[in-house]
């Protein structure tokens, strides 16, 4: 499976997210970096593993407060292909990133961007739940044709959390996704929940917080995840 990294940027710095509640990140300590840098953060993630992608949070943006523009930049030429969630609202935001583009459900006032954009294989679409209330308009939920072929699940109550992901949600999508790719999002705490997202047929999942605590370790990552290798050896059979 395709087990992602999260990198949640806000006021130039890495932040350990937790539950969603934004007002309250603070810079993350980590045994991977000596600082919460997002070069040296991500210097150490790549150390950990050669991840094939890399998704990165720019809260900054997605809260209308600016963005980090020069440090996605040089976090790109690090090495893995990075998703982007940055409050995109407009197709504007496909033409100015050369990555994968999220469109986060909570960012979205309507269905006409996802309509436009659901077939460029660039995007994402991230459904953002806040416990069992779905974050943004519910005709996105509703209406599975409006998904690009790529899917998040973001569980947001818990992220950086030890509840565990919301297998039951997780499931639904997946009975909804028509072979779409769905990848997990929040709780993901050690192997064995990797597995199991992994059994229910997820191509992936979204980890920060057990990767930073080692909960998840290298040679977990060796038995589990795809590097960059193998991952585009695979891609060109």
């Amino acid at each position: 499976m395709d087990v992602i990294p999260v990198i949640d940027l806000l006021d130039g710095a890495v932040v350990h997210a937790r539950g969603g509640r934004r007002h309250e990140y603070r810079p993350i300590e980590t045994p991977l970096s000596p600082s919460a840098a997002p070069a040296a953060v991500l210097e150490g993630l790549l150390r950990l593993h050669p991840f094939r992608h890399l998704y990165v949070a720019d809260l900054d943006a997605i809260e209308g407060r600016g963005g980090h523009a020069g440090v996605l930049e040089a976090l790109a030429r690090q090495g893995p292909e990075i998703w982007l969630d940055n409050g995109a609202r407009d197709a504007a935001a496909l033409a100015a990133w050369p990555g994968t583009l999220l469109l986060g459900s909570e960012s979205q006032t309507g269905t006409a961007l996802l309509a436009a954009l659901r077939d460029e294989p660039r995007i994402a679409l991230s459904l953002d739940f806040r416990g069992d209330t779905f974050l943004g308009p519910p005709a996105i939920l509703a209406d599975s044709t409006l998904w690009p072929r790529r899917v998040v699940v973001m569980t947001l109550a818990r992220v950086g959390g030890g509840a565990g992901p919301d297998l039951g949600r997780i499931a639904a999508v997946l009975a909804r996704a028509e072979g779409r790719a769905v990848y997990a999002a929040g709780g993901v705490r050690n192997a064995a929940d990797l597995r199991d997202v992994a059994a229910l047929g997820a191509a992936g999942a979204l980890v920060a917080t057990a990767l930073h605590s080692g909960a998840i370790s290298g040679d977990d990552l060796k038995a589990i995840a795809r590097p960059r290798g193998r991952a585009m050896q695979a891609d060109e059979r």
